[in-house]
């Protein structure tokens, strides 16, 4: 369970940075740098300029985030038994590839709606990832302040 939660929580902080990168990606006006070109960039899979570098840097971190999505959900129904991580997890790994062709949409069809449903579905995922790291963290087993308290040799309020 230990390592369960380790990933969860690494897959959350890293679903947090891709959201961050994807804003930085759409603030530099780098979305469009690709030639509307997806999955490719610039005719080929290295890209040729710095704001293409930056679309395709954010397409590389948003893969790799993906297979750690898969891997914390596959985790979730091996390693723990509560319904609602499990549903959790299961929630990023079912808006995932929604989220991938929004991603190639905003390459193709660079609407404010296409951004917005983008930038939706990215916190439905980060927002269930959350869920899914807390609610583990709470089943190891913590123990509450009152326990803590005593062991650290705290009088009770009781």
């Amino acid at each position: 369970m230990v390592r369960f939660r380790h990933l969860a929580g690494v897959t959350t902080g890293l679903t947090f940075a891709l959201i961050l990168l994807g804003v930085y990606t759409a603030a530099m006006g780098a979305g469009l740098s690709c030639s509307a070109q997806w999955p490719f960039c610039d005719g080929g899979l290295i890209p040729q300029t710095w704001p293409s570098f930056i679309e395709w840097f954010h397409r590389l971190v948003a893969m790799i985030t993906g297979f750690f999505i898969l891997g914390t959900a596959a985790g979730s129904w091996k390693y723990t038994s509560q319904k609602r991580i499990r549903g959790a997890a299961t929630l990023a790994l079912a808006v995932t590839p929604i989220q991938v062709v929004l991603g190639g949409a905003t390459v193709f069809v660079y609407t404010p709606l296409v951004q917005v449903a983008h930038h939706t579905a990215a916190l439905i995922i980060f927002g269930a990832l959350l869920a899914t790291t807390l609610w583990s963290y709470e089943e190891s087993g913590a123990p509450d302040s009152r326990t803590a308290d005593a062991a650290a040799g705290y009088p009770s309020d009781d």
